[in-house]
């Protein structure tokens, strides 16, 4: 069933098909990547990971991320912002502080994207490998 949200249009009242689980990054070395980021969100590196899929371990506070080795050709990182080698989905971290955030990450290997388009609301970060990620003011 869907009903009128007004000023936000239909919305669907029907139950869910299904939970968001886990957002993959595709990139040459997981358990390198998974180290970044398991830096970044203070989540441990899951024990179910093997060297082609390594996962961070949420702890059950909603979805998590997951690391998966391309196993074709060779890793091109995207190229944000234009179509060349685009990115396919990005990650927003949110942080109370964009200063402080921005130092931690670049503390740990990330570098910052030349294109900011709104820095007193988001930033925009390439991670070791080139993924774009944003921190968020929450």
């Amino acid at each position: 069933m869907t009903v009128n949200d007004p000023g936000n249009g239909p919305v669907s009242t029907d139950p869910p098909i299904a939970r968001f689980a886990l957002f993959a990054l595709d990139c040459p070395e997981p358990l390198e990547l998974a180290r970044f980021y398991s830096r970044l969100t203070g989540w441990p590196i899951a024990e179910r990971s093997d060297a082609d899929w390594v996962e961070l371990d949420s702890a059950g506070t909603g979805p998590t991320l997951a690391f998966q080795r391309i196993a074709e050709g060779r890793f091109v990182p995207p190229r944000w912002p234009g179509q060349e080698h685009p990115q396919r989905a990005h990650a927003d971290f949110a942080v109370p502080d964009l200063d402080a955030g921005e130092a931690a990450v670049l503390a740990i290997g990330a570098r910052k994207h030349d294109v900011q388009p709104a820095p007193e609301s988001f930033r925009v970060y390439l991670d070791p490998i080139g993924h774009p990620f944003c921190l968020i003011r929450s």
